[in-house]
């Protein structure tokens, strides 16, 4: 039900949040001060926060978090449009519905509802259809029951290239939602075509478990064996990994996330009883990957085949084990075997085994490397302590690199004291600081986090200063940051300066994390910054992490093999340092 938004607000103005509160746990006043003792955990000493004035609440115990209304769904268990309808008749407002509001429904939800629609349809194809006969029999092949079928949401879609888009308009769904969904594809002529033919549907879901894309696997005849939905404004494979919204429980209660390469591992893994295998939506692991998963755990082992292509994945998410904020491993299998195979061979105790036994990234590295060596050979062993000395030098830890350094002196037959004067060189050839990931969350003391948050809240209070000042997500190193701006933009358009967003109707539903991060900072009394000040603290940061990142090119290059690259890479560096001076000497 969509009411009109005056007609809330007056609800939001006629409503004490404190008294709300009152009704159900004990309020203690103090001044402007409103504390309460948390209604959603258990505890003596009140750390509820209550902004009467704007009507938020955020408790620094649990983190619960939102506005009067999002009070009032907590703890009744009502719906968005229920809370507002029981806080209206509390002050005697009569409501009124907004047929405009109605039609502008959430664009992510119309997507959304879209692909669930493209799910039902094409799970509705594999349970009945005679063409999906193909597809019911290559499921049965691999083992799977009606029950993982239906558990998983697997489908078919059918080869003729407009069922589904006939389906889409019979639900009333326009082509250019089915478009922008990824469903379907439009043609230079203007002919829409579905994106998926004769192909077995393997459904993506979100952290929330909303569907949001497709993994589709060939059955037979021409194309990639898979086919993934394009980027979307609700499919991004760099921030999805396949089965995490099943997998993000069991990950937390093993302290462990596994990941494999196929859906088909995930669904071996979960059906065998191991729920914390997670899969990368038909792309390499990534910076946004990572992040997702230390929500959840610090220890990420990598599970993939013992062949070439699956140590160089392994090796692909060496760059992430430093600084060493996650606790990443590399667990391998037999050469030609994947998760899928093993557990089909009924031994998932294998699985657990090398899960168990798995490699610390650095180390399984370092075996990596020496193995390229002969080191039989004086020289070789010269050379290849040479190059793991770099590698071991990249550990921030001073013990971890001693251990390393003995490692490397029993598998080369090195004496250790050599070993360890070759990684003390390295550690000052490389004295600048351990690289920092551009989007890995750091320390909440930590300058940089300080800047972002601060420009979080003058967003929230719709800081007059911000006219005219540039400033995106790009400034932002926290993945939880850069979605409170993507959610935080848009509702700013249209507002006077001033004026701040409607925060409890913005995080309505949303993500807990973020939820408790946007009210927390919007309670916090300190004055606001500088808008300007607080921009160009972030503009030097970013150009702070490109200038390691060319520190450490520069130091790789030999200015006589290769002067042109050495003279680019050097000219861009002097330049970016230039501009990092102006930015600090001017505040």
């Amino acid at each position: 039900m969509a009411y009109r938004r005056e007609d809330i607000e007056a609800v939001r103005a006629a409503t004490d949040l404190a008294e709300l509160v009152a009704e159900v746990t004990k309020v203690k006043r103090s001044g402007r001060s409103v504390m309460a003792v948390c209604p959603f955990h258990q505890e003596k000493t009140p750390s509820m926060s209550i902004d009467p004035a704007r009507g938020l609440y955020h408790c620094f115990g649990c983190g619960k978090s939102g506005d009067l209304f999002r009070f009032v769904q907590e703890t009744q268990g009502l719906e968005f449009s229920d809370a507002v309808e029981l806080l209206a008749r509390r002050s005697g407002i009569t409501l009124h519905r907004d047929p405009e509001a109605a039609r502008r429904r959430d664009r992510r939800q119309v997507l959304v509802d879209a692909t669930q629609r493209a799910v039902d349809f094409y799970v509705e194809r594999l349970r009945k259809a005679p063409d999906a006969a193909g597809a019911r029999s290559y499921l049965r092949g691999r083992g799977y029951d009606k029950e993982v079928v239906t558990g998983f949401g697997l489908g078919y879609s059918p080869a003729g290239g407009e069922a589904l888009i006939r389906h889409l308009r019979d639900h009333r769904i326009n082509d250019d939602v089915a478009v922008s969904a990824g469903l379907a594809v439009r043609s230079r002529t203007g002919r829409v075509f579905d994106r998926f033919r004769g192909r077995i549907m393997f459904p993506i879901y979100d952290l929330r478990g909303d569907p949001v894309g497709f993994g589709a696997r060939l059955l037979e005849g021409d194309g990639p064996k898979y086919l993934n939905s394009p980027e979307t404004p609700i499919y991004r494979k760099s921030r999805l990994l396949y089965g995490l919204n099943w997998a993000k429980s069991d990950i937390v209660r093993d302290a462990t996330a596994v990941v494999v390469e196929g859906y088909t591992d995930v669904i071996a893994l979960r059906t065998a009883g191991f729920g914390g295998a997670v899969a990368t939506c038909g792309t390499s692991l990534g910076e946004e990957h990572f992040d997702l998963l230390r929500r959840f755990t610090e220890r990420v082992v990598l599970m993939f085949d013992s062949d070439a292509a699956g140590q160089a994945a392994s090796l692909r998410g060496f760059e992430h084990s430093v600084p060493g904020d996650l606790d990443l491993r590399v667990a391998l299998l037999e050469p030609g075997r994947d998760p899928a195979d093993v557990v089909a061979a009924g031994e998932v105790e294998l699985v657990r085994a090398a899960v168990a036994g798995s490699t610390p990234m650095l180390q399984f590295r370092l075996q990596t490397e020496l193995d390229r060596f002969a080191l039989d050979e004086p020289e070789a062993r010269g050379r290849a302590i040479r190059a793991t000395a770099d590698l071991v030098a990249l550990h921030p830890d001073a013990v971890a690199r001693h251990e390393y350094a003995v490692f490397l002196a029993r598998r080369t037959g090195v004496q250790l004291p050599v070993v360890e004067d070759a990684v003390a060189e390295a550690v000052r050839r490389t004295a600048a600081p351990a690289p920092r990931r551009r989007e890995a969350p750091r320390p909440a003391a930590d300058g940089r986090v300080k800047a972002e948050r601060e420009l979080l809240r003058l967003m929230l209070a719709n800081h007059g200063g911000l006219q005219g000042i540039e400033y995106g997500p790009d400034l932002l190193s926290d993945p939880v940051h850069v979605s409170a701006y993507e959610l935080l933009r848009p509702a700013l358009e249209g507002l006077g300066p001033g004026e701040p967003p409607d925060l409890g109707s913005l995080l309505g539903g949303g993500d807990d994390e973020l939820s408790s991060m946007l009210s927390s900072l919007a309670l916090e009394r300190r004055p606001l910054d500088e808008p300007a000040r607080v921009v160009q603290t972030l503009q030097a940061e970013v150009l702070e992490d490109r200038i390691q990142v060319l520190k450490r090119e520069v130091a790789g290059l030999d200015p006589d093999r290769d002067p042109e690259a050495y003279s680019e890479r050097f000219n861009e560096l002097i330049a970016l340092e230039r501009r990092r001076r102006e930015l600090r000497s001017n505040p």
